[in-house]
Formats: structure tokens, sequence, C-alpha cells
């Protein structure tokens, strides 16, 4: 059997093509910009270096906070458009605010418009072409699923939405058919008589093998799949694209082998990552608490008018190693919200005040949790500290829910900056998805990433 691979590429080398050119672009503009115009105020040469290095972390940093390399968003040239603009306004200000690296100011001041246009210009209109040819379907990546019937419907959502140019074709059911079998009739199924012959007309890149009863496969598509592995075809695990995907351990398909998909990250042991983690914490709630006290002032005007009560709300809450602590916020509910006993926050939760949705919104309502970090009962990164009540009704509902006390609660985390308000116990599952792969993969680089996130989550005004 040969089969010609088509081409298509994956998610880490897309993010990395549209960063470089990025880049690339907005140098090669320049460039020209000097060649062909009177042009002077960013020069592109060797004796330059130190200020066009600086102008391409800013690309790269304030590319990454208004969500330029996010695919699903970098898939539409309407939201390309205005992350382009923003990510632009704030480069060339941050540019012009940092003279001791960056070039002086130009005495034409029509330079530094020539300057922001051409930033926008050359970063969209490689967007444009990004989506014209990359996005196209002949980069798509073609898949075909081998799973139980059971498990394909939670599945094919997940992945459909994670990626755009991951193109599930079709199933094989990897269990024997009989009269009483379940048909899937959302996506076109295959038999498995054809595997071999599916592949190479249907192009297919890669094959997806979602089965818990390894016992109960058909032995026909097991050696199908033997047979493609020894020619060299792309076989992966279903738990394995799911995390790449979606950056989420799949608890719900974890089964009695739970302790392969729990490695968890040796950060979690690591001394040194442990000292600096606890250092940065405790500036940054030193800062944070600053802050707190600067922004007060103008928050008790808001809460005489809008939320009219007490300003500060104290809670308990489960921490590290299922230890309680009281946690501190800016209360944004009225008052007595629980009277008739303890709710689910829900989206457009009628019991939260007008100014505490703007504090919630903002994010301003977290600052006293600085104190908290202070103390040592959570940490500026980490999942988000949850009610004992909720806790124990959770931890009944949801395998591994336990487990996301580990470690220290966290001001903001990889669940709070991918998903929005948890309401149901969906939702807690998701978050608790989110959280373990962060427990399982914690570390400098991904704690930077929540960091950017978080900068993004209150810059577009997300918060819960």
């Amino acid at each position: 059997m040969k089969h010609k691979k088509g081409i298509h590429f994956e998610v880490s080398e897309r993010k990395i093509l549209l960063r470089v050119v990025d880049l690339f672009m907005v140098f090669l503009s320049l460039y020209c910009l000097n060649l062909f115009l009177d042009f002077d105020y960013v020069q592109v040469n060797s004796q330059n270096l130190t200020a066009l290095l600086l102008l391409g972390i800013y690309v790269t940093v304030f590319g990454t906070i208004f969500e330029l390399y996010d695919l699903q968003k970098a898939s539409k040239l309407d939201t390309s458009f205005k992350n382009v603009v923003l990510m632009a306004s704030i480069v060339v200000l941050f540019y012009l605010l940092t003279p001791f690296l960056s070039p002086y100011l130009p005495e034409e001041r029509i330079q530094i418009l020539y300057f922001y246009l051409t930033i926008i210009i050359s970063v969209f209109l490689w967007r444009v072409l990004y989506i014209t040819l990359i996005e196209s379907p002949r980069f798509y990546k073609r898949i075909l699923l081998v799973a139980e019937i059971s498990n394909i419907e939670s599945l094919i959502e997940a992945l459909d939405s994670s990626d755009p140019n991951y193109k599930i074709v079709g199933f094989i059911n990897s269990e024997e058919i009989n009269d009483l079998s379940v048909k899937y009739k959302g996506l076109k199924e295959f038999k498995p008589d054809d595997f071999l012959e599916i592949i190479i007309k249907e192009r297919i890149s890669e094959v997806i093998v979602a089965n818990f009863n390894m016992d109960a496969m058909v032995s026909e598509v097991y050696h199908d799949l033997m047979l493609l592995m020894e020619r060299g075809f792309k076989i992966r695990d279903y738990s394995q694209v799911y995390e790449e995907l979606l950056h989420r351990v799949p608890v719900q398909f974890v089964g009695k082998d739970f302790y392969k998909y729990f490695p968890f990250s040796r950060s979690n042991e690591n001394k040194l990552y442990i000292f600096f983690q606890r250092a940065f914490d405790i500036v940054f709630a030193i800062f944070g608490l600053i802050a707190c006290v600067l922004i007060i002032p103008f928050v008790l005007i808001g809460n005489i008018f809008g939320n009219r009560g007490p300003l500060f709300y104290s809670q308990e809450r489960v921490g590290k190693n299922s230890k309680s602590f009281r946690i501190l916020k800016l209360r944004t509910m009225i008052v007595d919200a629980e009277i008739d006993g303890v709710k689910w926050a829900k989206k457009n939760d009628n019991r939260v005040t007008a100014f505490g949705r703007f504090l919630r919104r903002s994010r301003l309502d977290e600052i006293p949790q600085f104190y908290n970090v202070l103390k040592g009962d959570m940490s500026v990164i980490g999942p988000r500290p949850e009610r004992p009540f909720f806790v124990n009704e959770l931890s009944r509902i949801i395998p591994f829910y336990e487990t996301r006390h580990i470690i220290k609660p966290g001001l903001t985390g990889w669940a709070q900056v991918n998903t929005r308000y948890g309401s149901s116990i969906d939702d807690s599952l998701t978050k608790l998805q989110y959280d373990l792969y962060y427990i399982k993969h914690r570390s400098i680089f991904l704690d930077f990433s929540i960091s950017i996130k978080t900068l993004s989550t209150i810059l577009y005004y997300r918060g819960q």
C-alpha cells in the first residue's frame, strides 16, 4: 500500500509560522520604507540592532496579549484586523516611551504615522495570505477515528472546536456490530473491511484510536492498525491528541489505568521552582496590595452608590491539601445573596450588582486576595479555590476532582484564562481538565503564558 501524504501544518508549526512571518513582514516593510521613502526613524541595519530587537520583542509580546496567535481568531479576517490594530497601537506607544532603547523621536512627526501604518499593513497583509493559503482545505489535516460508538460524539465535539484545520473525515466502529448496536449519524461511518482503502481514497493524514476496551476491538481493525504502524503511518491515542489540541486532561475518559495520565510535572517537587514561585508571589502580592490601597477610595465611592453595603467579603475556600482558609474579596453581590442557601453563581446572575459586575469583569474584585497570597494560602497562579460545599458535591460526581488540591490555589490559572464562568457540573469538569493540565505541565513557560493570557482577559473585559 502506497500512501501519498498531504501537506499540513501542526498547531505548534502554525503558531511559530505566524510569529516568524509577522517579524519578517514588519522588518521587510520598514526596510522598504528606508529604501524608497525619506524614512529614517527606524533604520533596518546592523548599527540599529538594539532598537530592532526591542521592536521584535514588543511585536511578539503584544501580539500574544492581543491574541494574534490564537488559531481560532487568526482564521477570521475581521477579528485579525481588530487585533492587529490594537497590537500596533500599543507597540508604537511603548516604542515611543522607551527612548533610551528605541530611536529618538524624528523631527518630522509624520514618520511616526508611517511607522504605525507600516506595522498594521504588513502584519494584516500576512494575515490575509495566511487565511487564503495556509487555512485553505489543501492544508487541512484529514483524520480518521477508530472508536467505540459510545465515545464518538464527545470526542468529535471536543476536537472540532479546537482547531479550524483539523478535519475529521469519518470513523470506523472498532466494536463488533450486531442488531442491537447503536448507530451514530453525526459523522460518516466506514466499514472495517475497507480500512486500508479509506486511508488512500480519503487522503487520511492521521488515525486516532479512541478504544477504551482493547479486548473488544475487532481483530481485523487491530490487524490493519498494526499493518499501518509497521509502514510508518501516523497513529495516535485520543488522549494525546486531546491534550495537545485542547490543553486539557480528558479525565472523563480515564479508567483504571489512571496513573498513565497523571505523570505530574517535576516542577511540583522542584525546590528551585517552588522557591522562585514563592518569591514571585511575595513581590507581586506587595505590589498588588499597594495597587489595592490606591484604588480603594474609587471603589468605595462606587460601592456606596452601586453596591450599598460592606466593601469587603470573606468566604471559606479549600486550599492546598484540602485545608480550608478564608478568602478576601471585594463584594460584588447583594447583601445576604445566599439567604436561601448555597447556589451556583451563573452568567448574568441577578444577585450581582451593577457595580459588582464591573468589578468582576475587570477582575478588580480579586485584588484583596493578594493578602491571601502574601499569607501563603494562595499563589498568584494555580487552580481557582472552590467552596467546601461545592468541593464535596463535585468530588462525589467528577473523578479525580480532589487532585486539583495538591498545589496551592491561585488568583489566576490555566482554567481561568481558557474558559468562562463555571455554573454547572459540565463546566466544573471542563475547568478540572484545565487545572490538571496545568498541574501536569507546570513550568515557568506555562506560568508566563498564563500571565500573558490574564492580561488579554483583563484588556478584553472577560472577567467572571
